[in-house]
């Protein structure tokens, strides 16, 4: 789980004449993850693509072009077929000449649909103005003018115009026109001249349009709705011819792209004349399967060989020779096509990844992949996502409601998308509410509410109170989540210090990861160990008494933990310098407090979805201490948290008051914190309903933003940046899964 899958690098040399049977050898298995050949071996050159490589590149254009005409989808495909050359020739044709027919018309119609409302829109105006054309235009003295504006301002300007004789304007709904005479005859410019500075649009008169431009306007809306008719029965055709060639098409372009990768992919292979060597990377685990499928199609005529096992040295996996000796027939191949050439391919080469892990954890590849997939000599950190990433989710958001719509959800995501990317963050997100439910078990909630503590750990488990609390009215436990919150970070830390000593220790040797990764962690977990002991405690000082009254390490242990702290800055000082030692108090505290945001987060979720019950509900505080209540047979108690491990004193109960209203609770012991919409009437109900499902809505929304942006930055920021790069190859074996065709 934490290494990617070993590789093997594998090659297979033979004569030309062999070429084609290898590449659908190799390419059936859909194994081999091809290497590119570089041209740095002598008398080899890149080869050529095979016969009839450019006809099918130019078949599939068409068949993707045809497509897209017809909007084909996968959602169109039929039942699997063979796809023959014969019918490539003759049926690919006439589909693309009966679809490029009526794309043509379509094209067209929608043409003339465009021009008519373009006609549409420039007469509208002048419609509305209800003013002929021909009595808008052909003037010799009179100037003319149609638009949109004002025409209070429009007339006030042309009325204090020094250059305009006499005026009239003619006002529409949305148009207004505007004739003038201007004083000097010949003045062309005192209309626009008059204008200037008022906020009027221009419209210019149509030269083509008819007289009467309402009439006009109808004849063209008559036009409009005959090309649209037209159109639809264009596209109804184009369905139709979707509907009875969808499948032929998807089957067509995925036996192309085959054809096209297979005849393409000699490109990628050291080839002369006469012999081909290809190289690539496949599992180890599969090689014997490569070998049997290859000399299967060919027999002795083409030389198999493992020439490498990639370790997972940074700089080493070139170098480790294979565990087991196969047929040393790779060099006497080569020789015996090519007079005695034995091609080597460059060393920095890099094997892929196949990141190995388990069914369960798979998904939590997903969260991997968004910084980078690792590098194949890099420990995988998924695993640990697998086990962190949930637990911090549900632990913050707590409640057995949310956790079942986010699984929900979760699953609707896994089975209802065909990316893989999405399927694996549903599956993240179904663990993420499976762990929201359990620990929402644990607090006794449901939607905020104590239904299950009432239900099921009083009366059945016969606990006084559910196994854990939030924090909102036992404050001890407030304090406790912070606590654990840091004891959450220094674990997790830990885990990508030890990450980033294995990786440090290969890459730059023991010396450095010693300086590097050791000095940090144990600057940390020095300084951890101190906060959480009683050293020091009678006098004070910065720590808060929160931590080391809730973890109460002895004071040995503190001064344990200050010596390992002063080693880890003086490693870290040797190692980085003063670099080192400046960054020191970011080692020893500041990552791990970055920590608390688990606690303030479950604070925040918890409080919001209390907020939401009170106001519809309503709720009310028994103190248990008064003697009223204790005349009643009230008394504290202590709860037995933690399954007993965190014994508590209980002073006060607040009961959510749900469908009792508040005339139950008004007894001299009770205090009613509010009385509850739903108790105020009918309007008080349907308040109380949409202030219910908008208010958990929010919480449950908030869950995301926050609870899992949270956890993602404690895992990407605080942990990755610990040990993690990146940077692998994916691996991407040559062949193709078929989804339309059958060689059957």
């Amino acid at each position: 789980m934490l290494r990617p899958e070993q590789m093997s690098k594998v090659s297979v040399a033979g004569s030309q004449r062999v070429l084609g049977d290898v590449i659908e050898a190799i390419h059936d298995l859909e194994l081999v993850h091809l290497s590119d050949y570089d041209g740095n071996i002598e008398g080899f050159d890149n080869g050529d693509p095979m016969a009839g490589a450019d006809e099918a590149a130019e078949k599939l254009v068409t068949v993707r072009s045809l497509k897209s005409i017809l909007d084909v989808s996968e959602a169109d495909a039929g039942p699997t077929r063979i796809v023959t050359d014969e019918a490539l020739e003759t049926e690919l044709e006439e589909i693309r000449v009966e679809a490029n027919e009526l794309d043509d018309r379509r094209s067209e119609l929608e043409d003339d649909l465009r021009d008519v409302e373009e006609r549409i829109e420039a007469v509208e105006p002048f419609a509305d103005l209800g003013i002929d054309l021909d009595l808008l235009r052909g003037y010799e003295s009179l100037q003319v003018a149609v638009g949109e504006g004002e025409e209070d301002a429009v007339g006030r300007a042309l009325r204090e115009s020094s250059r305009v004789a006499a005026f009239e304007t003619f006002a529409g709904d949305d148009t207004l026109g505007a004739f003038v005479y201007p004083k000097d005859g010949d003045d062309d410019a005192a209309l626009d001249d008059a204008l200037v500075g008022v906020d009027f649009t221009r419209i210019e008169v149509p030269e083509d349009a008819e007289a009467s431009p309402g009439e006009y306007v109808a004849k063209l809306r008559d036009e409009r709705n005959t090309v649209e008719t037209k159109l639809e029965r264009v596209d109804a055709e184009l369905a139709e011819f979707r509907q009875e060639h969808a499948g032929f098409l998807l089957a067509a372009e995925e036996k192309l792209a085959i054809d096209v990768q297979k005849a393409e992919v000699p490109l990628q292979f050291a080839s002369t004349d006469r012999a081909f060597v290809a190289e690539g990377w496949i599992p180890t685990d599969e090689y014997d399967a490569f070998d049997e499928s290859v000399r299967a199609a060919v027999g002795e005529h083409a030389a198999v060989e493992e020439l490498e096992r990639a370790d997972y040295e940074p700089s080493g996996h070139g170098h480790q020779a294979p565990a087991e000796d196969h047929d040393d027939t790779h060099a006497d191949a080569a020789a015996a096509t090519d007079g005695g050439t034995n091609a080597e391919f460059d060393e920095s080469d890099s094997p892929p990844v196949v990141q190995d892990n388990p069914g369960p954890v798979s998904p939590f590849e997903s969260l991997t992949e968004v910084i980078n997939r690792p590098k194949y000599t890099e420990l995988d950190p998924t695993v640990v996502l697998f086990l962190t990433f949930p637990a911090f989710y549900g632990f913050m958001i707590g409640d057995l409601g949310y956790g079942i719509l986010y699984t929900a959800l979760g699953f609707w995501l896994y089975s209802s998308f065909d990316s893989e990317m999405i399927s694996k963050l549903g599956g993240v997100a179904m663990w993420a509410g499976g762990f929201t439910a359990l620990f929402g078990v644990l607090y006794g909630e449901i939607f905020g509410l104590h239904l299950i503590t009432n239900y099921v750990w009083e009366p059945v488990v016969g606990l006084a109170d559910a196994p854990l609390k939030k924090g909102l009215h036992v404050g001890a436990f407030a304090e406790l989540w912070l606590a654990a919150s840091l004891v959450y970070g220094i674990a997790h830390l830990t885990i990508g210090y030890v990450f980033g000593f294995v990786n440090e220790s290969r890459s730059h040797g023991v010396q450095t990861a010693v300086t590097e990764s050791g000095g940090q962690m144990l600057l940390m977990l020095g300084v951890g160990l101190w906060l959480f002991s009683t050293h020091g405690q009678s006098g004070g000082g910065p720590r808060p008494e929160l931590l080391y009254s809730v973890v109460e390490l002895p004071a040995i242990v503190g001064i344990v933990g200050l010596v390992a702290a002063l080693a880890g800055l003086v490693l870290v000082t040797i190692g980085e310098g003063a670099a080192g030692f400046l960054e020191s108090p970011t080692y020893a505290l500041v990552n791990t407090v970055s920590y608390t945001r688990i606690a303030a987060v479950l604070l925040a979720k918890a409080g919001m979805a209390y907020v939401v019950n009170l106001l519809v509900f309503g709720a009310y505080d028994v103190d248990l201490t008064s003697e009223a209540a204790q005349a009643h047979g009230y008394e504290p108690y202590t709860a037995n948290y933690l399954f007993g491990l965190f014994p508590t004193e209980i002073h006060h109960e607040t009961h959510f008051m749900l469908f009792s209203g508040p005339g139950k609770y008004q007894a001299e012991y009770y205090s009613v914190l509010f009385d509850g919409l739903i108790h105020m009437g009918w309007g008080g109900v349907i308040a109380g309903v949409l202030v219910l499902v908008v208010g958990h809505a929010l919480v449950l929304g908030l869950g995301v933003t926050s609870a899992g942006l949270q956890a993602l930055r404690l895992e990407y920021v605080e942990f990755f940046n610990k040990f993690y790069e990146g940077g692998g190859e994916k691996y991407n074996p040559f062949g193709y899964t078929r989804n339309y065709t059958t060689e059957d």
